[in-house]
């Protein structure tokens, strides 16, 4: 009868509550499954993303015309030297460099760049990172591609004044170090001409690439972006964000109208100045993104400041809403994403 009164006893020290410190002390250090967790500390649920509609949204660049101009180390090197060469300019005092400084992201971070004479230009100015991937070039598409775009600055009279092709080529053979370049890339009699210029600038802006974490997602990381950046990620495309901005580039795809529900202010006619076709009064290219945390001012004519201004004047100019806070900061996580790394040579130290 003891030892039943003693296994009885036993049985009821069991069923007592056990003190926290005690419990702490019997549980091993290695065994932190079997700890009560604080409610507040659990992490958060990963953000459901539908991947296969992210991949035929943006897993593919814009269709392009294919270009005649294979890359060469030759060809690249001089349109390098010609991208940051100032004597092409009217007043010797502008390059490509100027406007698109490619330490910046390829932009100068002004709502619009001054010409060789120091007048303000029409237009904010683009990026050169990734330009080439993108259908058109410019705000109003007038070149094809970098290759036609790279001497349209220049020899536009009111912005750099050249008088015609002829000057930029007697300009180019006034320096012998471009001179030598020509020969070395273009072998061969009249080397140094503007077909070849167009070759050489288009060659070097081709290697202007930059990779984001997004693409890293794109090629199959679910990791490579954070739980917020998900969630952004479909605040944009479920918000109609991709009306507009599809493709790897998230634009540089197609034209839009600048204030297609609401009004934007502007005079500019954009692609209408161009074709004379009033049907495409103020309609633009459509931006790509990427990068596009480090290329405010934004819009065609740099008036907007940050890019959570730039998010909720878009979404009610084009899409006729009003985004929450909530939204559009975690809109503007997701765009965050996409900046790329800029190429060694060139990022900042």
């Amino acid at each position: 009868m003891k030892s039943l009164a003693m296994l009885v006893g036993s049985a009821l020290l069991l069923l007592l509550p056990v003190p926290a410190r005690a419990l702490d002390a019997a549980v091993p250090a290695t065994s932190p499954s079997l700890r009560v967790q604080d409610p507040k500390k659990r992490p958060p649920k990963p953000v459901r993303v539908d991947y296969s509609m992210v991949k035929r949204l943006f897993g593919m660049d814009p269709t392009v015309e294919a270009v005649d101009n294979p890359l060469t180390p030759e060809k690249v090197a001089l349109g390098k030297l010609l991208y940051h060469e100032p004597s092409l300019s009217k007043n010797g005092n502008l390059s490509c460099a100027s406007c698109h400084d490619l330490s910046t992201y390829g932009v100068d971070n002004k709502p619009r760049s001054p010409g060789s004479d120091g007048k303000e230009g029409e237009r904010n100015s683009p990026t050169t990172y990734n330009a080439f991937r993108q259908f058109a070039q410019f705000w109003d598409g007038r070149a094809k591609n970098v290759e036609e775009q790279s001497t349209g600055p220049m020899l536009n009279a009111v912005e750099h004044g050249l008088a015609d092709e002829a000057e930029l080529v007697a300009r180019l053979k006034a320096k012998p170090e471009l001179v030598a370049g020509f020969e070395k890339a273009f072998p061969g009699a009249d080397a140094v001409s503007v077909h070849n210029f167009r070759l050489a600038v288009g060659a070097f802006e081709r290697t202007l690439v930059t990779k984001s974490r997004f693409d890293a997602y794109l090629d199959g990381d679910q990791k490579a972006l954070t739980n917020e950046e998900k969630q952004g990620l479909n605040d944009f495309m479920q918000v109609g964000c991709i009306t507009c901005h599809t493709t790897r580039l998230l634009g540089g795809n197609m034209f839009q109208k600048s204030g297609l529900l609401a009004p934007y202010p502007s005079e500019d006619l954009g692609r209408g100045k161009l074709t004379g076709n009033k049907a495409d009064d103020h309609f633009f290219k459509v931006p790509a993104l990427l990068n596009v945390e480090k290329t405010a001012p934004y819009y065609h004519d740099g008036k907007v400041a940050t890019l959570e201004e730039a998010v909720t004047k878009m979404a009610k100019l084009q899409l006729g809403k009003d985004l929450t806070e909530e939204q559009t900061a975690s809109i503007v996580t997701f765009l965050k994403a996409l900046t790329g790394p800029l190429p060694e040579e060139f990022a900042k130290q």
